[in-house]
This record gives structure tokens, C-alpha cells and sequence, in this order.
């Protein structure tokens, strides 16, 4: 893929160059990353559906895993589909203003994974901390407050990124090694100063991601501290295998959300197709291992998992049992 060199203008064209250590087997990345995209498309559906159909699950908590498995499904869509056309067919050329606006929404629904995991905490602390006051706290008012919070927060920095790189002067090479438009992989092909646009991340990454995993830090030890000094016996083990689905989740998010950060910051040690690879897998590997998790350990959603696919195998074995006793009448 040729790399284009103008001195005078600022590109507007990019081009997508990744893993090209792999050569011509970089074809093949295309069946791991679309079994990935379908199983995460299939498993956070299904997940949605559930908690919609079943009046028994719309209680706050699973409003909130249906809220976070609407991330899980979001996400993959604004970029995997390019990126697997990439690998199959060489499609990876992307206008500066479909790099920016797909730089946005990446950023923008993937930064609710935190958001929504913070809010997890705070309805798991009320429920467990002050239970009395449950239906006080967590109720639609109070989820409509907290996500219209999280949208003005998390919109406005994000915003103020996109905003901030779109009129750089991107004069020395229009190759952006990546398979998305990653905002440090476009801002590092800028001519002139970047500091300005390093300095916003950093601060977008402390006021989201860091703040709310403080937060949910706290929580969490709280909740502890109250459940080993007044829980016992059933209440104990059902409020610490609650919490601690949360915390699979929470514990698999930021170490994904880390490996790219660290990655870019001792980038001379690491391959660059090994920091894409963190950098993608940041994105996709939580949309597919969060329904997983949830489908395994919260039982009420397993039993409607387990209820479907009873009704799936149940359905064909009652067609013939029927056309069978047409015959025989």
C-alpha cells in the first residue's frame, strides 16, 4: 500500500495498514474476528431480549446489564464490519471526516462500559448497604438522572477530542497503522505540535475510566465490609456471588482498557501489531465475554436462557408427535 507524501496540504484521505508482519495470511484474521463479532452479536441480543420480555428481570439491576449488553452489542458494529472488509478485500481507505466520526462514536458508547459498571456498584451498594431505602434510590427517575449524567460527561469529552484533532495538519503520511481510527494512531501522523490533544486524552481518560473505577473501588469495599459483618448463610453467599459477577466484569473491562494504555506508553518495546491487537481486543473482547458471564452466573437469566433452547429442541420432536397422530386418525 503506497504511503502518500505532501508537504503542502493536509491529507484528508487515510489509509488502514495493519499487521503486516502476517503478509498474505492477513486474510485470515478474518474468520477469529467475524466468529467473534457473530458470537457477541448473538449472545448480548439474546441477553436484551430476555430482560425485555420478562417482567421479572426489569427490576434496576438488570436494566442495567440490559443497558451494558446494548454497549456490548454497539460497539463491534461501528468498526468490525470496516475492518473485517479490510482484511478480505483491502477496503481501507476512510476520509478524515469518516475517521473523526467514527473516532467519536468508538470512544463515546465504549466509555459507558465504566459508567454503566460504576452504576452496577451504586445500585449493588444501596441494595446490600441501606436496603430499606432501595426503591427510595434505585428507581427509573433515578436511572433516567444518572444516564443523562453520564451522557453530558462522557459526550462532552469525547466531543472535545474529536473536536480537537479534526483540524490538525496531517501533511506528513496518510497511513494510519490500525484498524479503526484510534485517536493516538491519527494524531501521531499530525505535523506540529500534539501536546494539546495528548494532554485532552489524558485528562478524558482520568475523568471517566480512572474516576469511575474509584468509585466502584469504594463501593465495593463497602459492600464487603457490610456483607461479612451483617450477612450470614444464604443472604451472605447470594449478595457475595452477585457482587462478584460484577466484579468479573469490572476486573475483565479495565484490564482490557489498561493493556492499550500501558502498550502506547512503552510503545517502543512492544510490535506495533501487537498494540493494535490490545487495541481491538479493548473494544470486542468485553461484548464477548460479558453475556457469557452474565448468561452463567445470574440464574435468572440463565433459567430463560435454559427455557429457549429447551422450547428449540422441544418444538420439532411436537410437529412430528402431531403429524403422527394425523396418520394414525
Amino acid at each position: 500500500m503506497a504511503e502518500y507524501q505532501n508537504q503542502n496540504n493536509s491529507h484528508t484521505e487515510f489509509v488502514f495498514l495493519a499487521f503486516t508482519g502476517l503478509k498474505e495470511h492477513r486474510r485470515l484474521l478474518f474468520i477469529p474476528f467475524f466468529l467473534t463479532l457473530v458470537s457477541s452479536l448473538v449472545g448480548n441480543t439474546l441477553l436484551i431480549f430476555i430482560i425485555k420480555t420478562q417482567r421479572s428481570l426489569h427490576s434496576p439491576m438488570y436494566v442495567l446489564i440490559a443497558a451494558i449488553a446494548c454497549v456490548d452489542l454497539s460497539v463491534p458494529i461501528v468498526f468490525v464490519p470496516k475492518m473485517l472488509l479490510g482484511f478480505l478485500f483491502d477496503w481501507n481507505e476512510i476520509s478524515l471526516s469518516g475517521c473523526l466520526v467514527q473516532m467519536f462514536f468508538i470512544y463515546f458508547i465504549s466509555s459507558f462500559q465504566s459508567t454503566i459498571l460504576l452504576w452496577m456498584s451504586l445500585d449493588r451498594y444501596v441494595a446490600i448497604c441501606i436496603p430499606l431505602r432501595y426503591n427510595d434510590y434505585m428507581n427509573n427517575s433515578t436511572i433516567f438522572k444518572l444516564f443523562m449524567a453520564g451522557l453530558l460527561r462522557n459526550g462532552l469529552l469525547i466531543l472535545l477530542i474529536v473536536v480537537l484533532a479534526s483540524p490538525l495538519n496531517f501533511c506528513s503520511s496518510n497511513v494510519i497503522n490500525h484498524c479503526f481510527c484510534e485517536h493516538m494512531a491519527l494524531v501521531n501522523l499530525a505535523c506540529g505540535d500534539t501536546t494539546r490533544n495528548s494532554l485532552v486524552g489524558l485528562i478524558a481518560i482520568l475523568c471517566m475510566p480512572s474516576i469511575d473505577f474509584v468509585f466502584i473501588v469504594l463501593s465495593y469495599i463497602k459492600i464487603f465490609c457490610v456483607v461479612l459483618k451483617t450477612a450470614s448463610g444464604t443472604s451472605h453467599q447470594k449478595a457475595i456471588h452477585t457482587c462478584g459477577t460484577h466484579l468479573i466484569v469490572i476486573g475483565t473491562c479495565y484490564v482490557f482498557t489498561m493493556m492499550p494504555l500501558l502498550a502506547y506508553r512503552i510503545k517502543n518495546s512492544i510490535p506495533t501489531d501487537v498494540r493494535v491487537l490490545l487495541s481491538i481486543m479493548y473494544l470486542l473482547f468485553p461484548s464477548f465475554f460479558n453475556p457469557i458471564v452474565y448468561g452463567v452466573r445470574t440464574k435468572e437469566i440463565k433459567v430463560q436462557i435454559l427455557k429457549i433452547f429447551q422450547r428449540g429442541r422441544l418444538a420439532p420432536v411436537t410437529f412430528e408427535l402431531s403429524k403422527l397422530n394425523k396418520h394414525k386418525k
